[in-house]
């Protein structure tokens, strides 16, 4: 069982910064895709950005491409979302997921793993 653990969140300005962090509670890394997810009060679930474990590719949702970058870093078991130029759009739960090691599901929804959020929140 893996267990994942966001941290990170809070309150910032338009414009302004934050680097959320995901512990996972073993290994996870052998998880086939790894990803972090938002969700805004009265919208469904979004990917924000996935990585695939075999070959560290990386991909983003259109609106947040060239603003964050998704990172890990293997001997700590943690991910990372480093978040710039936030938008009061921005605003949302945000969530760190882990998928099983032989497959990665298109439909986020199937995820094996996710874990309890933390919260953006960005003010104009």
């Amino acid at each position: 069982q893996v267990q994942l653990v966001e941290s990170g969140g809070g309150s910032v300005q338009a414009g302004g910064s934050l680097r959320l962090s995901c512990v996972a509670s073993r290994n996870a890394y052998s998880a086939r895709c790894v990803g972090w997810f938002r969700q805004a009060p009265g919208k469904e679930r979004e990917g924000v950005a996935v990585i695939w474990t075999l070959d560290d590719s990386a991909a983003y949702a259109d609106s947040v491409r060239g603003r964050f970058t998704m990172s890990r870093d293997n001997g700590k078991n943690t991910l990372y979302l480093e978040m710039n130029s936030l938008k009061p759009e921005d605003t949302a739960m945000y969530y760190c997921a882990a998928e099983m090691p032989d497959i990665c599901r298109a439909d986020s929804t199937k995820w094996a793993y996710w874990g309890q959020g933390t919260q953006v929140t960005v003010s104009s």
